[in-house]
């Protein structure tokens, strides 16, 4: 079975894809970008203000989903460049608590409109 999930905390799909799918007990989250819900407007500023963004995108869609960023196992991190990566692990670490989630940070060329960092996660939903 296969359902999606969409919050208002987080900014609404615009293509082909959901903000979230729930297969069995797994929350699958869409990349996430630094676009706040409420205003349509990307917080680029800099590394923190673009990674606080998603994270709270990210909680958002996991808490009205019915979990907590502690259900979550995976994430995987996209940065335009390496050197960002202090800074956004700096503020990914304030949203995590032993035991941290799995996670996959790698520098990749084209991040939509050339942002600096795109996220998505993976939740394990307790029934």
């Amino acid at each position: 079975m296969r359902d999606t999930i969409s919050s208002s905390k987080a900014p609404l799909a615009v293509g082909n894809y959901s903000q979230a799918v729930r297969a069995g007990d797994f929350l699958f989250l869409s990349g996430q970008i630094c676009v706040n819900p409420q205003t349509g407007k990307e917080e680029r500023e800099s590394v923190t203000a673009q990674t606080t963004r998603i994270m709270e995108n990210i909680k958002g869609i996991v808490e009205d989903a019915g979990a907590t960023m502690d259900d979550v196992v995976q994430c995987r991190a996209f940065l335009s460049d390496m050197k960002h990566f202090p800074e956004f692990d700096a503020v990914y670490g304030k949203y995590f608590s032993k035991p941290f989630p799995a996670r996959m940070t790698v520098a990749s060329a084209g991040i939509y409109n050339d942002l600096d960092v795109e996220m998505d996660v993976v939740v394990y939903c307790r029934q």
